[in-house]
């Protein structure tokens, strides 16, 4: 994993359009308002047509940078799932969510301007090499000047690096961490963090410091260029608040790592 490191600018990220139909998850709007980068679902594990061009346009209106949020064809489990897609497949699936919504970017007057998987394939491209470079792949595929957003240390971040892309690491606010630095599972205690002045002190303590404390109660090195909220953590607008105001009085910038 990363060693610790200080930084003096960072990206402030979460998913949004996360909806579905007439199913509404999150406030989009009101954490359009706060971060600096928006990880839009692409219609695989959420997301649909309307909603992805309504997040888009809110987006370019406010000037936030557009991501697409790749994930497994997995809609009943909002892609928490993990599914054994074959490679050839998966690089397949990612093209095609990324290109839906780099249409609905560019229709709106931006575009995709950067690759995030979500859930299960995220966690899973941490260690699955397969799974990380079939990702990788669609990205070569596409565009291969698009940054991927991923966890320190992943197999996915070294797959990307291995292929000349750029890579931006991620650290999570409202998520508890490992002693290896990984995610706690959802489900497991630690799992979720919902204290917005507890999480806000954390991610500023990473920024300075490039260390949390793990749910073993050990410190481990986290170094990260963009700060992920959950949009559909309970809170998630009053923790990323919380989170952007404790950032700015610690004299760290906050601006998109893409544009």
């Amino acid at each position: 994993m990363s060693e610790p490191r200080t930084t003096s600018v960072v990206d402030l990220n979460s998913d949004l359009g996360e909806g579905f139909g007439i199913w509404v998850l999150g406030d989009d709007d009101a954490l359009l308002d706060v971060i600096t980068s928006a990880n839009v679902a692409c219609g695989f594990h959420a997301g649909d047509p309307d909603i992805m061009r309504r997040v888009c346009e809110a987006a370019v209106s406010r000037g936030v940078a557009i991501g697409a949020q790749v994930g497994y064809r997995d809609l009943a489990g909002f892609g928490r799932r993990s599914i054994d897609v074959d490679a050839a497949s998966l690089t397949n699936d990612v093209i095609y969510q990324l290109a839906a919504l780099d249409g609905f970017a560019r229709v709106a007057g931006s575009r995709v301007s950067y690759v995030k998987p979500h859930g299960a394939l995220y966690n899973r491209a941490v260690h699955d090499h397969d799974q990380a470079a079939a990702v990788v792949a669609a990205l070569v595929a596409y565009d291969s000047t698009l940054p991927l957003l991923g966890l320190p240390g992943s197999a996915l971040l070294h797959h990307a690096e291995q292929a000349g892309l750029t890579t931006v690491t991620e650290a999570f606010a409202d998520r508890g961490y490992t002693a290896q630095a990984t995610l706690v599972p959802r489900g497991q205690p630690g799992a979720l963090l919902d204290d917005p002045a507890l999480v806000a002190e954390r991610m500023v303590q990473m920024l300075v410091t490039g260390r949390v404390r793990s749910v073993e109660g050990v410190e481990v090195a986290v170094a990260a260029r963009s700060i992920c909220v959950h949009g559909d953590t309970p809170g998630a607008v009053t923790m990323a608040i919380a989170v952007r105001k404790a950032i700015a009085e610690a004299g760290i910038d906050i601006r998109a790592f893409a544009s």
